[in-house]
């Protein structure tokens, strides 16, 4: 209860307000209802019936607020009929609109979201629409999916279709995924998105579907096999797998794809008259997200706490949630929508500990720390993990991996790098991890490893042109870049990329600016580097590569750092209808 006192020219006056009136009133209402009272409306679906009251109906729920306030036959009469709409949901709905509360479960969620959408709940539509989401699994996206569609709801087809090209290989293994029809497998295996480690994965996937129901299919082969990337797969499984099988043997369209991939291999030469879809590799680069610049060093040098985000649609920075510590040097990987920070150096000492940032919480938390203090550490994150790699505790500089699994917020140590790495730059790509450059505090690298967790071993793979410390190092098309750095004598403007595929490093157009110390990320199928430092001054300017040009053009500055940062991307989810 409340009084305001007031008054105007003529006379003093008080206003009483009672906050909990609208919170009272609808739980005597819905007793009135219960007692069939002062009811001056029936719903009838199928043999059912269910009284209420207009002005509530109409209060609640926009398709009666329609119906009974325009000159509709509906607004007149006693009893009304409703259609495509079950009567289990039209109660719920109904209940909904007296108590502001419905239950949602596995039983009702599809004829509650079907009702909701029909009466223009929107609120309700997107709870079950979030209720549906947290439900995915590999064995029922894709007819969640399929109901979306039947639905029209754009947000939640859009999640089942992130989480399909996240998770493609379990996806493929299901009974939902063998009974598509031809047009929505074909939707799904063409997409730049998926996130597959070798094409492999798409091949069997398709052979699967195919001979699942094989007299029907076999006629449609082609067409599906032309949206697998045949040119992407190894020499020897071409051989070995793909032209031993029978369906592509008695095929001429099928024959042709091969001869295609084999020409890719055969001939590279000639690549550059093959290139195609078929030619690129799958990549979630695609995609738009923000790309968060974190930690680093302010314009006197000091480590901070900052964080800024860059829109890559409005092209602006803003600053966002800062982190509880100051770190440069941090390492910086993304799993799962949410951004870990690993270690750095906070001015005084060098980190083992962990923090998380969950943008839909815009809020950092404290994470598991490592077993080992870390800054100038390379960090990347590969299937269901994120490897820490190398890095320096303050004495020396590290060989030392760690392994973080975030489901179970574990960490354990897998197989040490060949050689002590500080200041290098780490990616995954391909279902292994490499690690390139970098100095041991004697001598800076030109060479590179990679690690196969399966194996759980290091090899040694072909070096870079260049020795480079403190560069920046990411994964774009199926190709590693390492870009700028520090060759012990020079700061780089340099850069070079790697193909996993011939097994060489080439030269490539270099940035605009001398950058050690930048970091890299891919987005939208290009690669940003982030601030850095010149030789002579930290940076805060940011560039972007456009691999189709071969061209790095300036974006916006950061605005609250003067280089040194972290970087990672997390991906735009579905926009939700409100």
């Amino acid at each position: 209860m409340e009084l305001i006192s007031e008054s105007d020219d003529d006379q003093k006056f008080v206003i009483y307000k009672h906050e909990e009136m609208f919170s009272e009133s609808f739980p005597c209402m819905k007793e009135i209802r219960r007692m069939g009272k002062l009811c001056d409306v029936t719903l009838k679906v199928d043999d059912q019936s269910f009284s209420a009251h207009r002005i509530v109906l109409a209060g609640t729920i926009p398709y009666f607020y329609a119906m009974f306030t325009t000159n509709m036959t509906e607004s007149r009469i006693k009893e009304i009929t409703m259609k495509d709409i079950e009567s289990s949901a039209l109660e719920n709905l109904i209940n909904y609109a007296y108590s502001g509360q419905v239950r949602i479960d596995i039983q009702n969620v599809q004829s509650l979201m079907v009702g909701a959408s029909f009466l223009q709940l929107t609120k309700v539509r997107n709870a079950c629409a979030d209720f549906l989401i947290s439900s995915f699994h590999p064995q029922n996206v894709i007819g969640i999916r399929q109901f979306a569609d039947s639905l029209g709801c754009t947000y939640l087809m859009e999640a089942a279709d992130h989480y399909i090209e996240q998770r493609f290989a379990l996806v493929s293994q299901s009974e939902e995924f063998l009974s598509l029809q031809f047009d929505e497998l074909v939707d799904i295996v063409r997409r730049d998105e998926l996130i597959v480690n070798t094409e492999e994965v798409v091949f069997e996937a398709c052979m699967r579907w195919v001979k699942y129901s094989e007299e029907k299919r076999a006629e449609v082969f082609p067409q599906v096999l032309a949206k697998v990337r045949l040119p992407l797969l190894s020499p020897q499984f071409l051989a070995d797998r793909v032209a031993r099988e029978d369906l592509i043997r008695t095929s001429h369209q099928c024959r042709d794809l091969l001869d295609e991939a084999k020409d890719f291999h055969l001939m590279p030469e000639r690549r550059g008259l093959l290139q195609s879809f078929r030619t690129r590799q799958r990549s979630s680069e695609f995609a738009i997200g923000q790309i968060y610049a974190v930690g680093g060093l302010a314009c006197n040098g000091d480590s901070v706490s900052t964080v800024e985000i860059y829109d890559p649609v409005s092209k602006k920075w803003q600053v966002g949630k800062e982190m509880s510590m100051m770190r440069s040097r941090v390492g910086v990987a993304v799993m799962n929508r949410k951004l870990y920070a690993f270690g750095g150096f906070n001015g005084t000492e060098r980190l083992s500990t962990v923090e998380v940032y969950d943008p839909v919480k815009n809020k950092w938390a404290e994470g598991r720390a490592m077993l080992c203090k870390r800054s100038a550490v390379g960090v990347a994150a590969l299937d269901d993990y994120i490897y820490v790699c190398g890095g320096y505790d303050g004495i020396t500089s590290l060989n030392t991996v760690e392994c973080y699994c975030p489901k179970s917020e574990t960490w354990k140590t897998v197989a040490p790098m060949m050689k002590y790495r500080s200041a290098g730059g780490v990616a995954a790509l391909g279902g292994y991890v490499y690690a390139l450059g970098g100095h041991d505090g004697l001598s800076i690298f030109d060479s590179v490893e990679r690690y196969d967790p399966v194996k759980d071993v290091w090899i040694k793979m072909r070096s870079m042109l260049n020795r480079r410390c403190r560069l920046g190092v990411a994964a774009l098309n199926g190709k590693l870049y390492a870009c700028g750095g520090y060759d012990g004598n020079s700061f780089l403007r340099s850069v070079e990329v790697y193909d996993p595929i011939f097994d060489k490093w080439n030269l490539v157009t270099p940035m605009n600016c001398k950058r050690s110390r930048v970091a890299l990320a891919a987005n939208m199928g290009k690669l940003w580097a982030i601030g850095g430092y010149d030789g002579e001054t930290n940076l805060s300017t940011v560039e972007v590569y456009d691999p189709d040009a071969d061209e790095w053009s300036f974006v916006p500055s950061m605005c609250a750092h003067s280089g040194g940062v972290g970087a990672g991307v997390i991906r735009n989810q579905p926009s939700r209808a409100q």
